[in-house]
């Protein structure tokens, strides 16, 4: 085993983990992602990190591979970063293979998502299993489905874009265009978009969270049915894979059993019996060390490095 090193890759912060043979995370750094600057700034400023980070390795070590887990959507054979809407300063650019030119380092890159379902399977609340479904809900809600201990894709690199997952054919109109998806009831800025309009107060979905654990009756409401609508996600997906743990992670999630025993009982209700009592939905263990972590694994694999 070897330290490499992990990075998160996000639409506002980058963060970096130094990660040692034990798989534990032995030096940090963070710095702003600073995107519309340029593929070059971006790159210059993550191998100044990367350069850091070296100073804490043990003497006679060196750094082996470097992982990342970026936004979506990526091509995670070539390591390019495609229409990143979020992102347009590093959109449609060879990240990985700028990266690894830049460093002279072999280097993975993956789905962010992807990338943190990893690390919650070899470290976290998946440790032990070979098949899980990780659902990150934020910004957005994404997921990655992991089989046996393999990444799905799917043929067209697709595969769980579960926050797309139609929940309610009649419910709220999705910026993708479509209606009732699992987002529109679950993310952040839903939480924040329906407690505004009851409300006439604007706050982010993390304080509607807070809020909800502080006994405010319409906060607990919105939580409750973004829990209804996340059970159903979950059955339709157990009853067409057949997988039985689902991790989820992301801010939401603080909200704790208020999200997630409403998803434990309205799964219930949309599958069968047999199939759901052997489902577990469990929050994610590592938080913001999953992505680190995962692709500091991803790394150590190297793949089309």
């Amino acid at each position: 085993m070897s330290h490499v090193i992990g990075i998160d890759l996000g639409g506002s912060k980058i963060a970096l983990g130094l990660v040692n043979p034990r798989d534990e995370i032995i030096a940090r750094r963070r710095i702003d992602t600073e995107s519309e600057t340029g593929l070059g700034s971006v790159i210059e400023r993550i191998a100044a990190e990367i350069e850091a980070l070296k100073a804490s390795l043990p003497s006679g070590k060196r750094v082996e591979a470097v992982g990342i887990g970026a936004p979506g959507p990526v091509d995670h054979v070539s390591g390019d970063l495609l229409t990143l809407v979020n992102l347009p300063g590093i959109s449609n650019t060879p990240f990985r293979r700028a990266l690894q030119e830049r460093t002279s380092l072999p280097v993975a890159l993956d789905h962010d998502a992807k990338v943190a379902a990893l690390g919650e399977l070899h470290f976290g609340a998946g440790l032990g299993r070979e098949s899980m479904i990780y659902i990150v809900i934020g910004t957005g809600v994404g997921a990655a489905i992991i089989y046996q201990g393999r990444l799905m894709y799917g043929e067209s690199n697709s595969a769980g874009e579960s926050g797309h997952m139609t929940v309610d054919p009649n419910g709220h109109r999705c910026h993708c265009g479509s209606r009732g998806c699992l987002e529109t009831y679950t993310s952040g800025p839903a939480l924040a978009k329906q407690y505004a309009a009851a409300m006439g107060e604007a706050i982010s979905g993390a304080e509607v969270g807070k809020r909800a654990l502080a006994g405010d009756e319409i906060a607990r409401a919105l939580l409750r049915s973004a829990g209804r609508a996340l059970g159903i996600a979950i059955a339709s997906l157990a009853m067409t894979l057949n997988i039985e743990l689902f991790v989820i992670g992301g801010g939401v999630v603080r909200a704790g059993d208020l999200l997630l025993e409403t998803a434990r009982a309205s799964l219930k209700d949309y599958s069968f019996p047999a199939v759901s009592a052997r489902i577990q939905v469990r929050a994610s263990t590592m938080g913001e060390d999953a992505p680190i972590l995962g692709a500091a694994w991803l790394a150590r694999q190297r793949p089309y490095s």
